[in-house]
């Protein structure tokens, strides 16, 4: 607008003082500027483009082959178009990268009139997340550089990448609850489907309960025993408040909590048992949803900055999967924690106070740290209060730090083991069968 503002002041100017060789010139320059808009608009409304996935889900170490189709749907050729496939800056920062590409993401092709390019290019899966691909982002212009027009072809695609799942040979966190089906000394449930012996009928006793062979056999009413057990299982409370993360140890040290407790929750499911997480990160697909993204885009530095996440959230509603048993619990958590982003909303002690009455107390409650500050460390000192059994895994590397962190977790009477780095995740929980105990209550895992 302001060359042509310029220009027809100029024009103005010449045709005043008849000047004559300057009104040509100015002549000129409309009829080019006119001209380069024109095509700058025609070629970018004439401009179409798609991108494929060969997969929306992949594990750490798999590769996603995208595939990038432009067409020219005008008569006329557009001599040049640049298109860039964006990608959010999270998932480029780091070394390795979370998703390195391979390839180009940047292309520069001419396309003839209604024709077609196709480019493409792969995505290596370093780490696990939930990924915005996209948008992709054309633009051209006039062989003058005059005008230029940039255009969003495509929606983005969004890529889940798993979290690793570390195989386990056991689980041996449980303290005073193990996993699994657990012969108690004292009664917590029984089980009717399980008789353990007879006794002689006692005041109270239900009708249901009465064995009817031996009050026949014997004269007198006798009643069944039946076996006291319980399903234990496991709650992983996991924190993810980004305050308990040094920037330094990132993203190594959040990383490999999550390991840790898509590895706790496979191994425990896989032994048929309840399940649950709590947690207080931010799902990547609800920011998404909240926050959405900006379609209508004019500049590439807009483009990158809606393709970008929110590096703050006040988010303070936890993220929950029921305690439970079920073939679909096990996808359910590796799902949530696949999306698990870093926020600086619900704190550790915060997410206990939410959460601690729904919490079963029939599961054991394993409680992933690495900051253990005394508002965290009292926080699940009152759940053992409430009778749960927690264990903590604490996710520090240096000694010192755990044994500080062990020593306010062990005055609240919380079992602490180290996580220190990914080859403890298998140490800590390595038994495979928890045999009975001179002192203990006989355990079947």
């Amino acid at each position: 607008m302001k060359w042509f503002l310029g220009a027809s002041v100029l024009l103005v100017i010449a045709l005043v003082f008849n000047l004559g060789l300057l009104a040509y010139a100015m002549y000129a320059l409309l009829g080019v500027m006119l001209v380069s808009r024109f095509v700058a608009r025609t070629w970018s409304e004439n401009l179409h483009a798609t991108r494929e996935c060969n997969r929306l889900t992949a594990y750490i170490g798999e590769s996603v082959a995208v595939v990038i189709k432009l067409e020219n749907r005008g008569a006329l050729p557009i001599a040049w178009v640049l298109a860039e496939d964006l990608l959010p800056r999270h998932a480029l920062i780091h070394d390795p990268p979370s998703l390195r590409p391979v390839g180009k993401r940047l292309h520069l092709a001419m396309l003839g009139p209604r024709s077609q390019k196709t480019a493409h290019y792969q995505l290596e899966c370093n780490r696990r997340g939930y990924y915005q691909i996209g948008p992709l982002v054309l633009e051209t212009g006039d062989v003058f550089g005059l005008h230029r027009r940039y255009r969003v072809a495509t929606e983005p695609n969004f890529l889940l990448v798993y979290p690793k799942v570390i195989p386990l040979a056991g689980f041996d966190l449980a303290s005073r609850r193990p996993v699994g089906e657990v012969k108690m000394s004292y009664r917590l449930f029984e089980d009717p489907t399980r008789m353990a012996g007879v006794r002689r009928y006692e005041r109270g006793d239900p009708l249901n309960r009465i064995h009817w062979r031996a009050t026949a056999r014997t004269g007198e009413l006798h009643s069944k025993i039946y076996e006291p057990t319980t399903v234990a299982g496991i709650t992983v409370l996991l924190d993810f408040h980004q305050g308990s993360f040094a920037a330094k140890h990132e993203p190594v040290r959040s990383e490999l909590a999550i390991t840790a407790a898509v590895s706790l929750a496979s191994a425990v499911f896989e032994m048929g048992q309840q399940v649950g997480l709590v947690t207080n990160a931010r799902d990547a697909a609800d920011r998404i949803r909240q926050e959405g993204w900006d379609f209508d885009i004019r500049t590439r530095d807009a483009a990158l900055k809606a393709a970008a996440m929110t590096e703050t959230s006040t988010r303070l509603q936890p993220l929950v999967v029921e305690t439970r048993r079920g073939p679909e619990q096990f996808l359910r958590i590796l799902e949530t924690l696949a999306r698990a982003e870093l926020t600086d909303g619900l704190s550790m002690a915060g997410l206990v106070s939410e959460t601690g009455s729904r919490l079963p107390r029939d599961a054991t409650v394993v409680a992933i740290v690495t900051a253990v500050t005394e508002e965290t460390a009292v926080a699940l000192g009152n759940l053992v209060r409430r009778g749960h059994a927690v264990s903590a895994l604490v996710n520090v590397y240096d000694d010192r730090e755990y044994s500080e962190a062990a020593g306010k977790l062990l005055a609240q009477r919380i079992d602490a083991r180290h996580l220190r780095d990914e080859a403890a995740v298998s140490h800590v929980c390595q038994a495979h069968v928890l045999q009975s105990a001179p002192d203990a209550p006989s355990s079947v895992w």
